[in-house]
């Protein structure tokens, strides 16, 4: 099972919280604070950013745990 970095507003971190407020897959990431530094859009992500991405999506979809809206 591949580690990936976790770093708040890192690839992985988005990807698991997309999914855990029910976003839907858009991959992205933040160079630094999340919503405080720029973000890096699909388009210009690595592979290796899209695959943590997706890791961190579907680890949470997995998971099962999502945000209770009520």
């Amino acid at each position: 099972m591949a580690k990936y970095d976790e770093r708040h507003g890192g690839p992985y971190d988005r990807g698991s919280a997309d999914s855990y407020y029910g976003r839907g897959y858009q991959p992205h990431y933040f160079v630094g604070a999340t919503y405080q530094s720029n973000a890096v859009m699909i388009d210009d992500m690595t592979p290796e950013e899209v695959i943590a991405y997706r890791a961190g999506y579907d680890d949470n979809e997995e998971a099962g745990h999502f945000k209770d809206w009520g």
